[in-house]
This record gives C-alpha cells, structure tokens and sequence, in this order.
C-alpha cells in the first residue's frame, strides 16, 4: 500500500469507526433500534443500534476505499467529509430532549466529533494527493 495520506486517513479512521460501532453494539443491547437516547462510548457518545451500524458503514467503506487505490480513498475521504459536515448541522437542530428526529442519539459531543471528522477528512481529501488527480487529467 501507498504512503497516500488519503489511504493512511482512511485505513487509521476505518478501524477507529469500524471498533467503535462493534463496541456501541455491546453497550445497546437493551437499547431500541432507533431510540433517541441510548448508553454513552467513553462517557462522552450517546449512540443507539441505528448509529452503530453507521458506523461500522463508514468504517468499512473507509477501509475499503484505502485498499482499493489512492484516488478512490480520496473520493470516499471526500464524500464523508461533506456527509460528516451535513450532520453536524443536523446534529446541531435535532439535539436536545427526546427529539423524535434524533433517530442516532446524537448529543453534543458527537456533533463536535462529526464536525472535527468532516475537517479532518475533506482536509486530507481535498488538500492531499494532488498528483492524482492532475494525473487523471494529463
């Protein structure tokens, strides 16, 4: 594998996702499905099954991006970032009491994790890996 700091992003935060959804499932297991509050990660997390299983999504598609080939890990980088970025805006309108619409049991560190995710990820996307996309072009 590449030294591509889009592939090194994506195999260090595919893992990091990747364990974090497989631990939530055995903080949920009493938790519903699509409940609005749930157990904390670390003390910090609110999460519930629903966000679990995103996050084992993203840490999957992360991971296989990174193997795949440095131009696919920046597009992937790219995409999550500005998916990450749309919810923390929503994140920030949804949280608080037993909002309906909170169906990942967002709280507020997890808005401030979501928008650090997204500046981390459409840094490296966007900013790392020129040559592959100017490569593509010539």
């Amino acid at each position: 594998m590449s030294q591509s700091p889009n592939r090194l992003l994506g195999v260090f935060l595919g893992v990091i996702y990747v364990l974090d959804g497989i631990y939530g499932y055995f903080l949920t297991s009493d938790t519903a499905f699509l409940s609005t509050a749930g157990p904390k990660v670390l003390d910090l997390f609110e999460t519930n099954p629903l966000h679990n299983l995103v996050h084992l999504v993203v840490g999957l598609a992360l991971l296989t991006a990174a193997l795949v080939g440095p131009r696919v890990s920046k597009a992937m980088n790219t995409t999550l970032g500005v998916i990450f970025l749309l919810v923390g805006v929503v994140g920030i309108l949804i949280v608080g009491g037993n909002n309906p619409l909170n169906i990942l049991a967002v709280n507020g560190a997890d808005n401030v994790l979501n928008f650090a995710t997204a500046v981390v990820l459409l840094c490296v996307g966007v900013g790392a890996d020129r040559t592959i996309a100017s490569a593509k072009t010539a």
